[in-house]
């Protein structure tokens, strides 16, 4: 099985900064710790599978794009977080 997440305690300024915004934004319809869905995929260990749950590359535009613009049910947040956010936040699903 994979190695598990990075421990919060470990985490750098702008990862936790990223794990405020998940917890404000996305943790009511994604975990972060598991693959089962929520109201959205689980987002365990995103960046450490070859395909995101959309079934695209898992890169860091792509996943820029799916907060952004949205995708499926999924609303977007392109105008709800701004560009500091979603670098923060793409900080801390790295450490997923």
């Amino acid at each position: 099985s994979m190695p598990g997440p990075t421990p919060l305690s470990q985490l750098n300024p702008q990862q936790m900064q990223g794990r405020h915004v998940f917890v404000e934004y996305c943790a009511r319809c994604h975990y972060a710790d598991r693959t089962q869905n929520l109201r959205g995929a689980g987002l365990e260990a995103p960046f450490r599978r070859k395909y995101l749950p959309s079934g695209l590359p898992a890169t860091d535009q792509h996943v820029i794009t799916e907060i952004q613009y949205g995708r499926n049910m999924m609303p977007p947040f392109g105008n709800v977080l701004n560009n500091q956010q979603i670098q923060d936040l793409l900080a801390y699903l790295h450490t997923l």
